[in-house]
């Protein structure tokens, strides 16, 4: 578990799953991800692949908690979603996030990825991670900017375009 000024971020347990699905099934938060909310089956699908990931790889995404409230906010962090788009993107960790709307322009997101980024390069020390997001999606755009992501072009996942973007390990100090 991490915790933050304002989130506890932790794998997810099973008593997640309807905040979980409520985030997946809501058109505002995946409007820029699918297009379209999630059915039950693609959301416990999703749902029990954070699991997975987290006993295959050790690491995934991790479900953010607001700490006021203990509530169920959405999910950061990395993990391999096998997107097939290239051997300049396919073999690293892939960062990603998602909030409910009541956690959008909260600055949420960065805390909870800024957590996610330290943990992951005291964890792995990849040399590089990468994320996909919408040309539409422009704080999403700006956040991964924020986070040292640098665009490197565009491709098509899912009959979508998306912006591609990558992040070095920054150098140590030592």
């Amino acid at each position: 578990m991490i915790e933050t000024e304002r989130l506890l971020l932790r794998p997810h347990i099973a008593d997640d799953f309807e905040a979980c699905r409520a985030l997946w099934q809501d058109p505002a938060v995946v409007k820029y991800i699918s297009g379209a909310p999630a059915t039950e089956a693609e959301a416990w699908l999703r749902f029990l692949g954070y699991f997975g990931r987290w006993e295959i790889m050790g690491y995934g995404l991790f479900a953010l908690i607001e700490k006021s409230s203990g509530r169920f906010l959405g999910e950061a962090g990395y993990s391999d979603f096998r997107r097939g788009l290239g051997p300049g993107f396919d073999p690293f960790h892939e960062a990603a996030w998602v909030l409910a709307e009541a956690g959008h322009g909260k600055g949420y997101a960065r805390e909870a990825m800024t957590a996610a980024q330290n943990w992951l390069d005291e964890t792995f020390s990849p040399d590089k991670t990468v994320c996909i997001i919408s040309p539409e999606n422009i704080p999403s755009i700006r956040l991964a900017e924020r986070l040292g992501y640098r665009p490197t072009g565009e491709a098509e996942y899912q009959q979508k375009t998306v912006r591609m973007f990558e992040r070095s390990r920054p150098e140590s100090s030592g």
